[in-house]
């Protein structure tokens, strides 16, 4: 049993803020309509309809109240997903639901009629009608609602003197179906409006993030189009001229090509420079791009760091721990539901530190607080691999008072080298200075402005036959 409970409860605490809030409004009007049919079932079994209806309209009228919930719950849930955009209402149930409310109401008429109860005739139309009506005032639009509660009380109204019962009586009738149908209508109008709300805003954010990425790519490509375009046409037109040149038996063909391999060299350099600032990440913009994000979040976040250790950190140390803002950021919003989240960082013993530390942790679902759920995921395995690179680790775990913490540890070593700089870039970085000074002229990389004028001007250098550079090349 405890298990079970358990169970129950982890289930509700991993639900997302928005999921919760999606579960708890549906529940609230099945609620609404449940203690309707209970009502209405406890009603056909006191006993004055024991007692003084016939034997098989007392056996049938509770079973009858049951039908009425037991057809309803579906029929509310589709007009709950109709009234979000989520699904239609099959009319089929709509008409067995409509014929089985009817037939309830015939009876509890019937029996106010047959069995002398006061408490019948007051406390008996309402929950007989609650669970339809329920459903009905979501699926259609709001004036519809209004018309068909007042032609159905204008229908009790005309109906219940049939009964023998007073004006009087009619009239508080009359009043209390009313007011009771009405009220339930209004609150399971008014909240599934918000629940709708809450799931727009939901697919507005959505549909933001996939601009945002959609942008991206786009600047990315106009990028690698501004940088390889002049690049390409260049090669396509020298080696042109270079077949052109060959075919003749002209001597310059060789020159033509060289020009080319150097704009493909120049070509490769330049797209490594677009990745390479995509790839880095800035540790301050990071910082207070982290604590913008959460606030917003209704999350509340500290930062602090030691005499803005950022500041003084090398490039390198200050991009993989951007990344490890990041990262840590996007957990914190993803997994489970935190109040609180501090972010720190420090320089000590020749090593920066950084720690995040917030108190949304999941036991059980991401690792049991232990971190070993978390540290199998592919965003973690990546920042390990890159502070593996620079002699630095990454440590995720649960922290004391149920909190989650992550440290990442990046060795700072005092004046490093030019060529150590250049080894933690990675070989695919590198550029070969020797072919670049053997390459590059100075026409070559003059051009910035997508005009061509540094290639036109590279070209016509190296057609002097008595040019150092062009004596380089053949």
């Amino acid at each position: 049993m405890s298990g079970d409970v358990f169970v129950r409860v982890k289930g509700w605490s991993g639900r997302s803020g928005l999921a919760k809030v999606d579960l708890y409004t549906r529940g609230t009007v099945y609620l609404l309509m449940w203690v309707a049919v209970v009502g209405l079932t406890l009603i056909m079994l006191t006993r004055p309809v024991r007692s003084g209806a016939p034997l098989g309209v007392a056996v049938a009228a509770p079973l009858l109240g049951t039908a009425v919930g037991v057809v309803c719950t579906p029929l509310v849930r589709h007009a709950m997903d109709a009234y979000l955009g989520q699904g239609t209402v099959p009319r089929r149930l709509l008409i067995w639901a409509a014929a089985v409310t009817a037939a309830t109401v015939g009876t509890v008429l019937w029996l106010v009629a047959s069995v002398p109860s006061e408490r019948l005739l007051t406390m008996g139309l309402w929950p007989a009608l609650v669970p339809f009506l329920t459903a009905h005032c979501l699926i259609v639009r709001l004036r519809t609602t209004v018309l068909v509660h007042a032609g159905l009380l204008a229908a009790l109204g005309a109906l219940i003197p049939l009964t023998g019962k007073s004006a009087t009586q009619t009239l508080a009738t009359v009043a209390t179906v009313g007011f009771a149908v009405g009220w339930v209508a209004f609150t399971a109008r008014i909240s599934m409006w918000v629940l709708a709300v809450m799931w727009e805003l939901r697919e507005a954010r959505d549909v933001q993030a996939r601009l945002a990425v959609a942008e991206e790519r786009l600047r990315f490509g106009r990028d690698l189009h501004d940088v390889l375009g002049r690049n390409l046409a260049v090669i396509a037109l020298k080696s042109e001229l270079a077949v052109q040149l060959a075919r003749r038996g002209r001597p310059e063909a060789v020159d033509q090509m060289v020009e080319v391999q150097r704009t493909a060299r120049e070509s490769q350099r330049e797209v490594r420079d677009v990745v390479r600032g995509y790839r880095a990440a800035d540790l301050h913009t990071e910082l207070e791009g982290a604590q913008g994000v959460l606030t917003a979040a209704g999350i509340t976040c500290a930062i602090g760091s030691r005499g803005d250790a950022e500041l003084g950190l090398p490039g390198e140390v200050q991009s993989a721990l951007a990344w490890v803002v990041r990262e840590a950021t996007t957990n914190v919003l993803r997994h489970g539901e935190p109040t609180r989240c501090t972010i720190a960082l420090a320089v000590s013993d020749g090593a920066a530190v950084l720690t995040v530390e917030n108190d949304g942790v999941q036991s059980g679902s991401r690792g049991g607080g232990g971190g070993g759920g978390l540290s199998q995921g592919s965003g973690l395995a990546g920042l390990r691999e890159r502070l593996a690179a620079l002699g630095g680790t990454l440590d995720a775990g649960g922290a004391a008072g149920g909190c989650f913490r992550l440290t990442a540890t990046v060795p700072v070593p005092a004046g490093r080298s030019q060529q150590e700089l250049q080894d933690l870039e990675g070989p695919e970085d590198r550029e070969a200075p020797e072919e670049l000074e053997e390459l590059e002229g100075p026409g070559d990389l003059e051009d910035r402005d997508g005009t061509g004028q540094g290639a036109v001007a590279g070209v016509e250098e190296s057609r002097e036959p008595g040019s150092p550079k062009g004596a380089a090349r053949r």
